[in-house]
């Protein structure tokens, strides 16, 4: 099977699991608007080929897959509010607190983001002995992802400076934890479902982790530069919304040229990670992934 069809059969699982959640109306139905508003699917997708390189298969990750899907969903919802980036647009629709309001969003974000949680320690299959330690241990790693030590302490700090601008160190420390953190959990969870039905080399968990902080960091100055260069219609926001909203990000303070190269160097170096663990599947899938997040257009 070519990447494309792979990239697409995954995307696909993922997305027919996540249907099945939150079918009820009201709070539930703001949820539901915002997880199935459409998107990559980056994240349970990497979840559930890390399994796979890890010896396991797509199934058995999907739903620790599907709960850093929720948890991402929630940090968006949140991103959106006035508070926050105030955008009326996400992914071509209406924000949450545009199409129900500012409670229920908020609402909504804090729901999915126990959810996530709940989902993970409550995910089926078939464990070894001592299963229930490797639920646990992914709920761990997503928790810590999720906190001050990621995504709630990279948005706290990007909140900071009055609008002044950062230097490229301080972006990139704050970008590792908004976008670097919550790929570095789907990454490992993907790896942790796998040892929870098989013994795995442990060195694979630092492969996952390397692999998954050089992947945000190149995923997040590509996303800067389609902030400026890219296609509304296509990106499923407005393009400069960063610039009218005076944050600083790495095409302000670097240029697109710069830009572009960093994407390669920490594109190369996501792959590179890989080689650090002995993996009982093939991680080809995995540094085409990272080749294709290159060069996206949305």
């Amino acid at each position: 099977m070519d990447f494309i069809k792979e990239m697409e059969a995954a995307r696909q699982l993922a997305e027919d699991r996540l249907q099945q959640f939150f079918p009820g109306g009201g709070l539930e139905e703001a949820m539901r608007y915002s997880l199935l508003a459409g998107g990559k699917r980056v994240r349970p997708i990497l979840t559930m080929k890390f399994c796979e390189a890890a010896g396991g298969t797509s199934q058995e990750a999907l739903d620790f897959g599907c709960a850093v899907e929720m948890l991402h969903t929630y940090s968006l919802i949140h991103d959106d509010l006035p508070c926050m980036d105030n955008d009326d647009l996400r992914r071509g629709k209406p924000t949450c607190h545009i199409k129900f309001g500012e409670c229920a969003a908020t609402l909504a974000g804090d729901a999915l983001q126990a959810a996530a949680f709940q989902t993970v320690l409550s995910a089926e299959g078939t464990w070894r002995h001592g299963g229930q330690l490797y639920r646990a241990l992914a709920a761990e790693i997503l928790a810590e992802a999720a906190g001050f030590q990621g995504m709630c302490g990279g948005q706290y700090w990007d909140t900071l400076g009055g609008g002044q601008p950062h230097t490229e160190a301080e972006l990139t420390a704050i970008n590792d934890k908004k976008t670097g953190a919550l790929l570095r959990a789907a990454c490992m969870m993907g790896v942790a479902a796998s040892m929870g039905r098989r013994a795995v080399e442990e060195r694979c968990m630092d492969a996952a982790r390397d692999y998954a902080t050089n992947l945000g960091l190149a995923f997040q100055i590509r996303d800067d530069m389609l902030d400026v260069m890219g296609d509304a219609g296509v990106f499923g926001k407005p393009i400069g919304s960063d610039a009218s909203n005076g944050k600083t990000t790495y095409v302000t303070l670097l240029g697109l040229k710069d830009c572009e190269a960093r994407v390669l160097d920490y594109t190369a170096r996501a792959k590179a990670a890989l080689s650090q663990g002995t993996w009982q599947g093939g991680t080809a899938f995995l540094e085409a992934l990272a080749d294709s997040m290159a060069v996206r257009t949305f």
